[in-house]
C-alpha cells in the first residue's frame, strides 16, 4: 500500500475571533485556505481566562458542520432553537447548522485551562439546507483503543485499523478524527481512504512523517499526499490529531459564518439572518 507523505506543513496564524478569543487558525490561513472538505481548522489553548473567557456571543451558521474538541476546560452552547449543553474537557460537539442556527459558545474555566479545536467541515450541496443537529458525546462515551507499545488512540469519528469505531455518524465525508499519544521512538500507522484529504496536527512533542521521515513539531499541521497508510513515528513522547475525510469537489462560496455553493446562496442567507429566517 502506497505511504502517505508529508506534502506541506502550515504554522497557521495567531488570530482573534469571536468577543476577542485568541486563537491559531491553521486551516483558513493564508497559508492553507481550505482542504476540502476541511474549511477551518482552529487551535485555542491558554491558561490566561482574559485570552478567551469573553468566548463567542450569538452568531448564525449555515451550510456546514463545526466540530468541538475539547482538550481542558468547558464549553457551554445555546441556540436559537433552545439546544443547551456543556462540552466538558474530552468531550466533542459535532454540529450540522444546515440550513441555519444562531448559536452562542461560551468558555468556562477549569483550573484556569482552556484548550481544544474547532474543525470546520463542508456540507454537500443536498444537504445544506437540512434540518440542524447536534451529535454531542462526553469523553467517557469515545472509545480509547490502547497498544502494548504505549499507545493511546482515542476514536472520535472513523475507525482504527484494530477495528475500534468513533462515535460520530457523518454519512457525507466518511471523516476519520483520532486523537492520538505515542510514547518516544514509537511508530503507528493508519490506513485511509486513498481518495481522502487528510492532515496530522501535532498538539505535543515532534513527529517523523510518511517512509521519508520528514519532520513535524508541536504546533505544526501537515499535510498529506494521497496514499493508502499513514506512519508516523515519535521523536519524543507526542500527541497528535489524525484527521481525513472523502472530499466533497463542489463550488465553494464563503460569507463570513455562512458556507455555499454560489455568491447569491450566501448572500440569501444573510438576507435570512437580517429579516430572522434563519433559525
Amino acid at each position: 500500500m502506497s505511504t502517505r507523505e508529508l506534502r506541506q506543513i502550515v504554522n497557521g496564524d495567531q488570530v482573534s475571533d469571536g468577543a476577542g478569543v485568541q486563537l491559531k487558525r491553521v486551516i483558513g490561513s493564508p497559508q492553507l485556505s481550505m482542504l476540502d472538505p476541511f474549511l477551518m481548522f482552529d487551535a485555542f489553548g491558554s491558561d490566561r481566562p482574559q485570552e478567551y473567557l469573553a468566548g463567542f456571543p450569538p452568531h448564525p451558521h449555515r451550510g456546514f458542520e463545526t466540530v468541538t474538541y475539547m482538550l481542558a476546560g468547558k464549553m457551554r452552547h445555546e441556540d436559537s432553537a433552545g439546544n443547551r449543553g456543556v462540552i466538558e474537557t474530552g468531550g466533542v460537539q459535532w454540529m450540522s447548522a444546515g440550513r441555519g442556527v444562531i448559536h452562542s459558545e461560551m468558555p468556562e474555566q477549569e483550573e484556569g485551562l482552556l484548550a481544544g479545536f474547532q474543525l470546520w467541515v463542508n456540507l454537500p450541496a443536498a444537504e445544506k439546507m437540512s434540518e440542524p443537529r447536534y451529535q454531542e458525546r462526553s469523553a467517557s462515551e469515545i472509545p480509547i483503543e490502547n497498544h502494548e507499545n504505549g499507545t493511546r488512540i482515542k476514536v472520535v469519528a472513523g475507525k482504527t485499523d484494530n477495528g475500534t469505531e468513533g462515535v460520530i455518524d457523518n454519512p457525507y465525508v466518511n471523516p476519520l478524527y483520532l486523537h492520538v499519544e505515542l510514547p518516544a521512538e514509537i511508530s503507528f500507522e493508519q490506513q485511509v481512504a486513498e481518495g481522502d484529504n487528510s492532515f496530522v496536527y501535532v498538539i505535543n512533542g515532534q513527529l517523523s512523517v510518511g517512509d521519508k521521515q520528514r519532520p513535524l513539531k508541536a504546533g505544526q499541521l501537515g499535510v498529506l499526499e494521497r496514499g493508502e497508510t499513514v506512519k508516523l513515528f515519535a521523536e519524543t513522547d507526542s500527541e497528535l490529531l489524525l484527521v481525513s475525510g472523502r472530499p466533497l469537489k463542489e463550488p465553494v462560496a464563503r460569507g463570513g459564518p455562512f458556507v455555499m455553493n454560489t455568491r447569491e446562496e450566501v448572500e440569501q442567507a444573510f438576507a435570512d439572518y437580517r429579516e430572522g429566517r434563519l433559525a
